[in-house]
């Protein structure tokens, strides 16, 4: 799949089966990264080249892991984070030796505390997320995802969640593999664009795109910057600059 072009102005898409489809304004809510690297040639970027992207510093990943049990935990509230045994040194982990640790830091997300209908009577949904390397860490997920996940199951079965791994009726895991090849992430990185000063706000990718008229962006990757606020105020942005097709 590709952006088309006439020039440096965005005239559609080209889709992986071949088909074209013509269009006055493209709007990508892909990953920024993803969409210059892969979506638009690279002879008509100069500012955000093949270089720059891949020189450019890529946010942590995540392993996600949804599930849902057939017993209810009405101690458990809304929000949970669990908090390891190490602070700086799991960072330093996950984000410079890109090496998945020992140990982890959760965060648990129980929504049926808030809304009982989320989950058949008598039974709760949840997530668990941890943070991890993104694929610059060489990790081949696909064979170490059951085992995090079990050692995840483990530490919830020891602390909050008494009894998990015999109540799990539903289950579903999401790694930074799943993140780059399923949702198109570029290196797998859970927010796109670390946001260290000079790849935040107005540094990120810009909504009205630097390279090629008629092209927008929208997303975590994109200006102001990732997290629900963020990527919502990026479509508040688009709502403001996209131009109306007809008046083109």
């Amino acid at each position: 799949a590709e952006i088309t072009l006439d020039g440096r102005r965005a005239t559609g898409i080209r889709l992986a089966s071949g088909q074209s489809v013509p269009a006055d304004v493209v709007v990508s809510n892909a990953d920024a990264a993803w969409t210059y690297r892969h979506l638009v040639p690279a002879h008509a970027r100069r500012r955000w080249t093949d270089r720059r992207i891949d020189r450019s510093r890529f946010s942590m990943g995540l392993f996600v892991w949804y599930f849902g049990t057939r017993r209810r935990y009405p101690d458990v509230e809304h929000h949970t984070i669990l908090l390891g045994p190490r602070y700086r040194e799991l960072l330093d982990d996950i984000f410079n030796r890109k090496t998945l640790a020992d140990d982890f830091s959760l965060y648990l997300h129980r929504p049926t505390a808030t809304d009982p209908s989320l989950a058949p009577e008598g039974c709760d949904a949840f997530y668990v997320l941890s943070p991890v390397p993104n694929l610059d860490s060489g990790l081949h997920w696909p064979d170490v995802a059951e085992r995090y996940r079990a050692r995840i199951a483990a530490h919830l079965g020891e602390t909050v969640l008494p009894g998990l791994e015999d109540a799990i009726v539903a289950s579903r895991v999401l790694t930074p593999h799943e993140f780059r090849h399923e949702l198109l992430s570029y290196r797998g990185a859970a927010f796109s664009f670390e946001p260290v000063l000079t790849q935040s706000a107005y540094f990120r990718p810009h909504n009205r795109s630097e390279d090629i008229e008629h092209l927008y962006l929208v997303g975590a990757g994109t200006h102001p910057g990732a997290g629900v606020p963020g990527v919502l105020s990026s479509a508040r942005v688009l709502d403001t600059i996209v131009p109306d097709p007809n008046a083109l």
